[in-house]
């Protein structure tokens, strides 16, 4: 059974969740406020966190950099904020995904089970579990970045971003179709998201991210990992 934590201090919004996942098979746990949700986190280490940024003990942002610390569980937030540099800030700290309210609950379930299907592993071929570079490995069957011979950290949407670039090695995979690939097709236009993953990917892997080597952007078009 996925395990999915609610961190959320509306108490119908919560009802509403609980609800609509446990009738899909989802085992639920409810937070009402940040320490709470660390609390719980640690405890019942959910599959899925849905996360509320206005909390009343807690920026929700200094939440997910509490999980990030220890775990790449997913985290979709759940937010009245519709800034853009609120939205950047959220997924800089570490989020998967940013739903704004009020949200649709079939949009909302629909980006929880994408962000379930990330975390699940994809079978693999002797001969591709391993990318090597001079700067750094991928081992895609550990699930695993190396840098200078320690464990790159390393969300679950990063390591999806990644995975589909180092698959296809030297070939441009469009906008869209990364976009629809790691966050679902109603996310398709939301170029802000690559952007923001593919500098937190650079910063992690590439000797100089202002000049990458191996994650390259062609402008307009897409992505493309050259070895």
């Amino acid at each position: 059974m996925t395990r999915v934590l609610v961190v959320e201090d509306d108490p119908q919004l919560v009802r509403a969740l609980v609800i609509n996942m446990q009738a899909r098979q989802y085992g639920v746990d409810a937070a009402p406020d940040g320490a709470t949700a660390l609390r719980l986190a640690a405890a019942r280490q959910p599959d899925v966190v849905l996360l509320d940024l206005g909390l009343p003990d807690m920026d929700g942002t200094d939440v997910i950099k509490a999980l990030r610390g220890w775990t790449k569980v997913p985290i979709l937030v759940l937010s009245a904020r519709q800034a853009s540099d609120e939205k950047v800030a959220a997924l800089n700290a570490g989020a998967d995904d940013y739903i704004t309210k009020p949200f649709s609950m079939d949009e909302l379930l629909a980006r929880l089970r994408a962000a379930v299907r990330r975390t699940e592993p994809v079978p693999l071929t002797p001969e591709t579990t391993l990318v090597t570079t001079e700067d750094f490995t991928i081992d895609l069957l550990a699930k695993k970045a190396i840098r200078a011979g320690r464990d790159v950290r390393l969300t679950p949407t990063e390591w999806h971003l990644l995975e589909i670039l180092v698959c296809n090695p030297g070939r441009l995979i469009t906008q869209k179709h990364l976009l629809q690939e790691v966050w679902g097709a109603s996310q398709s236009n939301k170029t802000n998201y690559l952007r923001v993953y593919m500098a937190q990917l650079r910063r992690k892997l590439e000797a100089d991210p202002a000049h990458p080597r191996y994650l390259i952007t062609e402008p307009g078009m897409g992505y493309r990992f050259e070895s």
